[in-house]
């Protein structure tokens, strides 16, 4: 019984992706946040209810069909507030990582975190990402490095054996390290769908301090991440919709950013165009008094001259 009710969810679930597959195509436009656009993404299913994680339950609404149903009016609140923590953290200048290797989220991860300038792991998670910093950037630096070779030339004076494995090693890198090969320090937050999938993602981000923010789904744990979103994980409509948000709000960040940066250097101009005319003015002023002192002495010789 319980393989033929797995079986089930299978078919369910490869029909829908099917129907979202030829909906990706056409790439509508991103409907504005609302519990009807949570709706029809289908953010509001989750699993069977004997998969379900009891941690789950003050977010899951009522079961349908032996399906657990989340609670959209508290997931649509949490997204907010998730959306406005990840607009802060990216308005202080620091990146966000987007994680999502499963089938269903890899090339929408991969795409919205482009889209919003932020790095992304969307093949595996390699242990020590954020435990063994150094060496993972070690290895990354060699990434850039061969890639800087390849650009200038260099492949070119090797055999064509030793070019092909250079070639070789820089697709086998950017696999697992392309997207956050620019990674100069700690991220200032993960972005993750899946965390039962992403259990080394979560526990390493934990460790090092580093709050994360999930879409997570019934099956899951909430109490191990900082920030939640009570949903869909599986299906890609549910997925983009809430990534698309969360790049939307790496984005807002950005330009909050940019925008007092831009601000302070008008203040600075500001600052420092009142120090130069008060300088000239000084100047000015200093220059008087010595044409005044001038003017004084010459009068006083004339008054001298007409005595004798």
């Amino acid at each position: 019984m319980v393989e033929e009710l797995d079986r089930q969810e299978l078919d369910v679930k490869e029909k829908e992706e099917k129907v979202e597959k030829k909906e990706e195509v056409k790439k509508p436009e991103k409907p504005e946040l609302s519990m009807k656009s949570l709706l029809e993404a289908g953010v509001h299913f989750g699993h069977q209810k004997r998969r379900w994680n009891p941690q789950m339950r003050p977010y899951i609404f009522s079961a349908r069909n032996g399906i657990h149903i989340m609670d959209l009016s508290q997931t649509l609140p949490l997204l907010k507030e998730a959306k406005e923590f990840i607009s802060d953290i990216a308005a202080e200048g620091k990146k966000v990582i987007f994680v999502g290797t499963k089938r269903q989220a890899s090339d929408v991860i991969t795409e919205e975190a482009q889209r919003s300038g932020s790095y992304y792991v969307s093949t595996r998670w390699l242990g020590g990402t954020l435990t063994n910093f150094k060496t993972i950037q070690s290895r990354m630096d060699h990434l850039v490095k061969l890639e800087e070779a390849r650009e200038a030339g260099e492949f070119k004076r090797l055999t064509k054996k030793e070019a092909q494995k250079q070639e070789d090693s820089i697709r086998r890198l950017n696999r697992y390290l392309g997207g956050i090969k620019e990674m100069t320090e700690m991220p200032g937050a993960l972005f993750i769908v899946d965390i039962g999938k992403e259990n080394l993602a979560v526990a390493e981000a934990k460790r090092v301090g580093v709050p994360v923010v999930a879409l997570v789904d019934s099956d899951c744990d909430p109490t191990l991440v900082d920030q939640v979103v009570p949903g869909n994980d599986d299906a890609i409509r549910s997925i983009r919709l809430v990534a698309s948000q969360i790049a939307e709000s790496v984005i807002e960040g950005q330009h909050r950013r940019e925008a007092m940066q831009a601000e302070m250097a008008e203040e600075a101009a500001g600052i420092k165009t009142s120090e130069v005319k008060l300088k000239k003015d000084l100047e000015t002023k200093e220059a008087e008094a010595e044409e005044d002192v001038e003017s004084e002495n010459v009068d006083t010789v004339d008054a001298e001259d007409t005595k004798s």
